[in-house]
């Protein structure tokens, strides 16, 4: 599976635990099939951002303009997550890459503006670097 379609995966399950009750493992049920051999980068993806998850969202926090963490749509929040947690820890992605991963896929399941309002606040990160 290429790291494109691992990240699509990951948004799936990390969407999934965004104000629900699901499990970890429940939500990955959902996204894949049972006893499938679990990709290294979806796992540390995955497991990196939900554990890390209260120090990404106070990050976040720190550079979005006029919005709430918690007033975003779902998708952009869950994006603006796996994008942050990979700048900050796999440092074998390069932050370009980063960005255009989140990019695409703000624009594949988000809203119309989806993508820019996620280039915005992932290069401010980025910029600091």
């Amino acid at each position: 599976m290429k790291r494109h379609e691992i990240r699509e995966k990951a948004l799936q399950v990390l969407f999934q635990l965004d104000n629900t009750d699901l499990t970890l493992e429940e939500a990955i049920s959902h996204v894949f099939e049972e006893n499938q051999e679990l990709d290294p980068f979806f796992k540390k993806l995955v497991f990196g951002v939900h554990e890390n998850l209260r120090e990404l969202d106070e990050k976040l926090k720190e550079k979005l303009e006029n919005w709430s963490l918690y007033r975003l749509p779902k998708i952009e929040r869950t994006v603006l997550r796996m994008a942050l947690f990979e700048l900050l820890y796999m440092d074998e992605t390069p932050p370009a890459v980063v960005l255009d991963e989140a990019i695409e896929l703000a624009k594949t399941f988000g809203e119309e503006k989806s993508n820019k309002f996620v280039n915005g606040v992932l290069s401010k990160f980025v910029e600091q670097s």
